[in-house]
């Protein structure tokens, strides 16, 4: 019965202390992965790669960007397992710790110009493990928020933590700004990049300071409890594995999950990191006048995300998203003429409606894809789902963007990149089931080896 198996929700003011650490988790380790994005754009071409032409320098420099999407996938096996046998916070402690140490690594670095092409390696390995931090860093952090509160308000509550995606980028682009404003091009090329890195290092402790502080989820505990005592009973099946688990009983589900990722992913690397190369090198925009204006708008993004979270507890999960998808495909074009002014207002403009109609996509999809699976292999189809997809969607992006660039000097094949996108997404969510009204330990309790809500009764064997 649901009565019997739901946990209460957390009170108000645990709620905010839960959702509070997971927002500063999930803000840092995005400060750390976008820092290095903004840093791949603006000057790792030439630090890292200066033997090569300046475009194919940026793809080279993109290259290592993308190397860390490759590892994020590994991360959400790891992490996902882990985090569904032992618990979400444990996971998001050595994800803070395994980010914030990589990202203050990076900023002691050792350049091409100091031990020739060890620099490059010695990048790589270090974005590899940033890449394999942060694929299990949001899925703890949204699942530990979901399954603390109560249904009504879930999509708002767990919309939190996706703003430290732009928290963070708000504030990596915000000290590279001020950096770029303060240091000569020559200054910031030879030691000024390197502070924002080194800053992770005092946010990561501030991090730790209050993710420490925080309960474990009481529907994972729930059901941690319920899987103890089926293994100590005498004709006790053994228990799968929680990715055998979600790949029996869940594969539609972490194929919706992927699709769906692909417009959110896809347009908001293209609109946050590619647009750092387009608008200097294509509308001949300065460095400063780009990151300022996606300095404000990240920080409307920020405010945006949690009225989209809000608006999907009222309407619907998949109608929010759905105004995401298509509107980010309505907006390429538009985008593009707006940035190609080269007027600082118009590039805001651009910048701040495309991150707008991300966020309608964006918000929902924490809770979106927690209500998707059942507690004990939550953390693994979330974070799989989730995770897979960007090795397709977001590692690409800036890759494919600047690629299509050098060989059409035109925006529009960009364009229509992120328009096949939207498209596959809006399949993707359309095809999907409503889950606003799901109970997460009602999930737990009743599935079945087919989808949850198909199964009449409880089955010991999926949680």
């Amino acid at each position: 019965m649901a009565s019997a198996t739901t946990a209460p929700p957390s009170p108000p003011a645990d709620l905010k202390r839960i959702v509070a650490a997971s927002l500063i988790g999930t803000t840092v380790e995005w400060y750390d992965f976008f820092l290095y994005g903004s840093a791949a754009a603006l000057v790792f071409n030439k630090l890292f790669f200066p033997d090569s032409d300046p475009l194919v320098g940026t793809l080279l420099s993109f290259l290592t960007y993308a190397v860390g999407f490759a590892a994020r996938p590994l991360g959400a096996l790891v992490f996902g397992h882990y985090g569904d046998r032992l618990g979400r916070k444990k996971l998001l402690v050595l994800s803070l710790l395994l980010m914030g140490g990589a990202t203050f690594a990076i900023g002691l670095l050792p350049t091409h110009a100091t031990v020739g092409a060890a620099a490059p390696v010695l990048l790589t390995t270090l974005r590899l493990i940033q890449g394999f931090a942060l694929g299990g860093e949001w899925g703890g952090a949204v699942l530990l928020v979901s399954e603390h509160g109560d249904a009504r308000r879930r999509g708002f509550w767990a919309s939190w933590p996706q703003t430290g995606a732009p928290a963070g980028q708000l504030l990596a682009t915000g000290v590279l700004s001020l950096l770029t404003a303060l240091l000569s091009d020559a200054a910031f090329a030879s030691w000024g990049w390197r502070i924002p890195f080194l800053l992770s290092g005092v946010l990561v402790v501030v991090g730790l300071w209050i993710r420490l502080s925080v309960d474990e989820s009481p529907v994972f505990r729930q059901a941690l409890a319920r899987a103890e005592a089926r293994r100590a009973a005498p004709t006790a099946d053994a228990e799968q594995l929680p990715l055998v688990s979600v790949l029996r009983h869940h594969w539609r589900d972490v194929l919706v999950a992927m699709g769906a990722r692909m417009a959110e992913n896809i347009s908001y690397y293209v609109i946050t990191a590619f647009i750092l190369v387009y608008a200097t090198t294509s509308a001949g925009v300065s460095k400063q006048t780009a990151l300022n204006a996606v300095l404000v708008a990240s920080a409307v993004h920020f405010a945006v995300i949690p009225a989209w979270g809000a608006l999907s507890d009222r309407i619907g999960r998949r109608p929010v998203y759905l105004v995401g998808a298509v509107g980010v495909g309505l907006w390429m074009f538009p985008f593009f003429s707006l940035v190609d002014t080269g007027d600082f207002g118009g590039l805001v403009l651009a910048v701040t409606v495309g991150l707008v109609l991300h966020g309608a996509m964006y918000a929902p999809q924490a809770a979106f894809f927690s209500e998707m699976f059942a507690t004990r292999m939550r953390y693994s189809g979330a974070s799989i789902g989730a995770q897979f997809a960007s090795v397709a969607a977001g590692a690409p992006a800036p890759l494919i963007a600047t690629a299509l660039l050098a060989d059409y000097d035109s925006s529009t094949p960009i364009a229509l990149y992120v328009i096949a996108a939207a498209l596959l997404t809006v399949v993707a969510v359309g095809v999907a089931k409503e889950t606003r009204h799901r109970d997460l330990a009602d999930v737990d309790a009743t599935t079945t080896d087919r989808e949850p809500e198909q199964a009449p009764a409880a089955d010991a064997r999926a949680v």
